[in-house]
């Protein structure tokens, strides 16, 4: 592994953040209805206050496109570290049972109806986080055995969860009021909306503290991809290292998935590609894999919307259809050459 400089780790940091701001001023212009370049600089600094531009702009595609960032940027860099957790190159932030704990928890306030109430607030988010949460915690507790967490554990028994909510989910769908299937579905597939600022912040705040737990151990998940015992003599605590990073992604994770529904391939995607082109070093995969995930939902979610509009894509459809490829020829790939 080469040695990383601080100017080495800025400039990619920095073309990153570039990019993503061009993606997103590119996003914000395209639509149903074309707003100029011109035009959203003048909006986002409010010399235009009022008008059909600014509405859209400001109450529709802003809230939507960060939104995108947000879950994007969440759901890659819990992908990125729990492929080195796991030691895993097909691991992605779904493995462990986490999306189908937050769906299950989604989908039971669309059966109270409580996805919509108090006019705009809608507790479908706070739902399908405390479903996420709830699922972690009890997976983790099963996993731990005598003061220690077996990561094939953790696996095998995050794969029987996802069977189980699957099951759950299907069993509530088939029986709930026909008209309630159609918002199951919808928020199943995936789907960015334009959520309120404040609900933007909260889930902000969630995805910032857990990303700044799960930099600080970069350099430990530099050591555990040389395997466990190596790790373990170079002085990392693995266990306690392991109960972070679970708690952290997961969280991360959870507050993505409750905030868009389920997103695949994001977290097995994007820290790959970024592998390919920076290297493995955790301490500029990290926030580069955030930046880059950020990067790709937002492309994701401007074709979603644009590519037979009016009508709009769920971007999850899209992120399948690029992941599915691409999953295909990540394990063609590790057949020849081993990930780590």
């Amino acid at each position: 592994m080469k040695s990383l400089t601080f100017t080495s780790w800025l400039k990619p940091i920095l073309i990153l953040f570039l990019l993503l701001i061009v993606t997103m001023l590119i996003s914000l212009s395209l639509g149903s209805v074309r707003i100029d370049l011109k035009e959203i600089i003048h909006i986002l600094s409010f010399q235009v206050k009022e008008g059909t531009d600014a509405t859209i702009l400001l109450k529709v595609r802003l809230p939507r496109i960060l939104n995108a960032a947000i879950v994007g940027g969440a759901l890659a860099i819990s992908g990125a570290v729990f492929q080195a957790l796991l030691r895993n190159p097909l691991a992605d932030p779904y493995i462990l049972g986490i999306s189908g704990g937050s769906a299950f928890g989604a989908i039971v306030a669309i059966v109270l109806g409580l996805d919509i109430v108090l006019g705009e607030f809608s507790l479908l988010p706070i739902f399908a986080f405390l479903g996420g949460a709830i699922t972690i915690y009890i997976i983790y507790s099963i996993a731990r055995s005598r003061g220690k967490v077996s990561i094939y554990s953790l696996l095998l028994i995050g794969v029987i969860f996802n069977a189980f909510f699957a099951a759950l989910i299907m069993f509530i769908t088939s029986i709930v009021d026909f008209n309630k299937v159609g918002d199951i579905v919808f928020w199943l597939m995936g789907n960015i909306t334009s959520p309120s600022f404040f609900v933007l912040g909260v889930i902000s705040l969630y995805v910032f503290i857990g990303s700044l737990l799960l930099f600080f151990r970069a350099k430990e998940f530099n050591l555990i991809c040389l395997g466990e015992e190596s790790a373990s003599q170079m002085g990392v605590d693995l266990e306690k290292t392991k109960r972070i990073t679970f708690f952290a992604a997961s969280l991360i994770t959870g507050a993505a998935v409750s905030i868009a529904g389920l997103i695949g391939f994001v977290g097995l995607i994007v820290p790959h590609a970024v592998r390919l082109i920076l290297g493995s070093d955790h301490r500029l995969l990290i926030p580069s894999s955030f930046l880059s995930g950020a990067i790709f939902l937002v492309i994701a979610d401007m074709l979603a919307r644009n590519i037979i509009a009016p009508t709009e894509i769920p971007v999850g459809v899209i992120t399948a259809l690029c992941g599915g490829p691409f999953f295909l020829w990540l394990l063609k790939r590790n057949e020849k050459r081993p990930f780590f």
